[in-house]
């Protein structure tokens, strides 16, 4: 019955190091929480099972069952949920009020996360429940700009959104930060035409796509940021891009999976990292790779060829 963080971890990432440092001392402090590290990379079918995509990640699991997840290196909020699982049996009217204290904030930041928020069973490509596919197909028709959280990921959310929106039901939308209603709701305000002006329209993905690229002169879609490379791939071509000093903004791909897909289909290229220079792409790792060997590298990236 006891708490077990399991830290999914690769060797080139020194993010992940100092994450087993961190849950080094998180194990002398709860003695009874089970740590274990696994090398994403050795056990792919253990890391597709449960969605690892970037490492590092932690999934936290109670009687087999997984109850949690966090996605990269945040040792003040690995500690957090560290604490709050190890000390969720306990029955101290302050623990639990302390506990409940924390979920709603983390509730009113996931509601405030995107100005249009869904909470579903699933995700808009594949959803769980036929209210929550209804109501996609609702907030698509009407090119609705919407993220997603899906309550199946996360017990504690599950629960807790009711309580704390006094809404017993999913899916449940809210725009800037306040509660819409679930699936009948919403199809009344389609009939009425309210929805059009309730709900932010969605920006076509293709404008999206333009202005990111042209964000910087230089620009650099990968998995990770500059700090913290999520990938080997993008850890390399970082080091090349930094070794010339030219100046440069990054993207995190695995933050928005919208752009993650659309840009392989703008760009026509498959993988990431991905470089742009004045809205034109480069290209990734490889021929990053021999523009630097053939001294072509500096020039392009000042713009000059």
């Amino acid at each position: 019955r006891s708490l077990v963080v399991v830290h999914f971890w690769a060797p080139w990432a020194p993010q992940c190091a100092q994450m087993n440092e961190v849950m080094a001392a998180l194990a002398k402090e709860h003695t009874q929480v089970t740590f274990v590290t696994l090398e994403a990379e050795a056990v792919p079918e253990v890391s597709e099972k449960y969605g690892i995509s970037s490492v590092p990640t932690f999934l936290f699991f109670k009687n087999s069952q997984k109850v949690d997840r966090l996605d990269g290196a945040h040792a003040p909020e690995l500690t957090k949920k560290v604490q709050r699982h190890a000390s969720s049996s306990s029955v101290s009217v302050g623990s639990n009020d302390s506990a409940k204290e924390d979920l709603n904030a983390r509730l009113k930041k996931l509601i405030n996360a995107a100005p249009c928020m869904l909470f579903m069973k699933g995700s808009p490509k594949e959803p769980r429940c036929g209210f929550s596919k209804q109501m996609v197909e609702i907030l698509n028709k009407h090119g609705v700009s919407f993220s997603s959280f899906d309550i199946f990921s996360d017990e504690e959310v599950r629960q807790g959104l009711k309580t704390y929106s006094n809404w017993p039901t999913y899916p449940q939308l809210y725009v800037a930060g306040e509660l819409i209603g679930g699936l009948d709701i919403i199809k009344e305000l389609e009939a009425s035409g309210e929805l059009d002006i309730v709900c932010p329209k969605a920006q076509k993905l293709e404008d999206r796509l333009k202005i990111l690229i042209n964000k910087a002169p230089v620009m650099l879609f990968m998995k990770g940021s500059k700090q913290v490379a999520k990938c080997g791939f993008s850890k390399q071509i970082i080091e090349i891009i930094n070794s010339t000093g030219i100046d440069y903004e990054t993207f995190d791909i695995l933050e928005d999976e919208e752009v993650r897909q659309g840009l392989k289909t703008y760009s026509n290229w498959p993988t990431y990292p991905q470089l742009y220079v004045k809205g034109e792409l480069v290209g990734g790792l490889d021929i990053i790779k021999e523009l630097k060997e053939s001294g072509e590298l500096l020039p392009i990236l000042k713009g000059e060829n």
